[in-house]
């Protein structure tokens, strides 16, 4: 399945305050999910086999490094045995780095919310409006700028990179 996200990621001092937001908007809750995703080595791009008990998916995808929101062209396929795929994965692409978090999963429409503690790096919120690759990209951006400012994300708090890159560069 191809996608188009218009998303941004942000530190969360507070997720307490994006919950009481999603709730006011109506959101729909689809879970906790413990996940760990696993970066693979890849010539270009990202790749990365998400593990967890609500999603499974291996998702290859290109985004600019940028604060604020950013348009992420994804490739996703769902997976049913996550653990021999990694395996194989592992063998022959290696692995850049693993990314362990508890993530709240939320929906309004077509925009998804991510309420994530990521171990080693602490509390963020993502925004992610999805359409379809042929979608105009604008009212994407404009429903990402409505939450982050119904959330009250500021400019500071947006994150530029991928967890991933926040661990390999070890800062948080």
């Amino acid at each position: 399945m191809n996608l188009i996200n218009v998303e941004i990621k942000a530190r969360c001092p507070n997720p307490e305050v994006v919950r009481t937001a999603l709730r006011s908007r109506n959101a729909r809750f689809a879970g906790m999910d413990h996940q760990v995703d696993t970066y693979f080595r890849v010539p270009q791009g990202r790749l990365k086999l998400r593990q967890g008990n609500i999603e499974n998916n291996l998702i290859a995808y290109r985004r600019p490094d940028q604060s604020g929101p950013k348009t992420s062209d994804v490739a996703l396929a769902p997976v049913t045995n996550g653990d021999e795929l990694r395996a194989v994965l592992e063998r022959s692409l290696g692995v850049l780095v693993a990314v362990d978090k508890q993530r709240e999963i939320y929906y309004i429409e077509n925009v998804k919310f991510h309420i994530d503690q990521v171990q080693g790096l602490g509390s963020f919120v993502e925004i992610e409006a999805c359409g379809k690759p042929e979608d105009d990209r604008n009212p994407l951006l404009a429903q990402c700028r409505e939450y982050m400012q119904l959330f009250g994300i500021r400019e500071e708090d947006l994150i530029e990179s991928s967890y991933s890159d926040l661990l390999l560069e070890g800062r948080s």
